[in-house]
């Protein structure tokens, strides 16, 4: 299994299941077939901006951020068309969309908050992704399989 597709079956678990530990999620994961060490799935909880808190009964459970939440409805229709294209240019992202879907797509790609994006700017049908300093080009890629859950390409 590859790390975007790993990274998207633990956003799932998490949203969709109380877990309090490290090793029940452990456990939820290989449940589906998927294994990793303690050690990349802590590293994979970082980088998702997965935390724990309160679970409201003496007890603590992962969340996922609020912006992680939000952006899960924030692109109307199915998300697999909502991203048309994308087009490299000096370490930046061009992403073709359909018509009226930019915005939507942008504020999803924002909300999540992943490091490796400084930001996007939307217009009606492109959106330019802004990438952090020294991030890939296949890490950007790797995010946006991940938020999409779905191949960009």
């Amino acid at each position: 299994m590859n790390k975007a597709t790993r990274l998207a079956l633990i956003e799932k678990l998490v949203r969709e299941n109380v877990i309090g530990s490290q090793e029940d999620l452990l456990k939820m994961m290989e449940g589906t077939g998927t294994k990793c060490t303690q050690a990349t799935l802590s590293r994979d909880l970082r980088q998702l901006g997965i935390s724990r808190g309160f679970d409201g009964r003496g007890g603590y459970r992962y969340l996922l951020s609020s912006g992680r939440e939000q952006a899960a409805e924030a692109v109307p229709g199915s998300t697999a068309i909502a991203i048309t294209g994308i087009t490299w240019a000096r370490g930046l992202l061009l992403i073709s969309t359909p018509p009226g879907f930019a915005s939507a797509v942008a504020i999803k790609i924002d909300r999540t908050g992943r490091y490796e994006i400084a930001g996007t700017v939307a217009g009606d049908d492109t959106i330019l992704l802004i990438p952090r300093d020294n991030i890939s080009n296949e890490a950007i890629e790797e995010c946006l399989m991940t938020i999409f859950q779905t191949d960009i390409k």
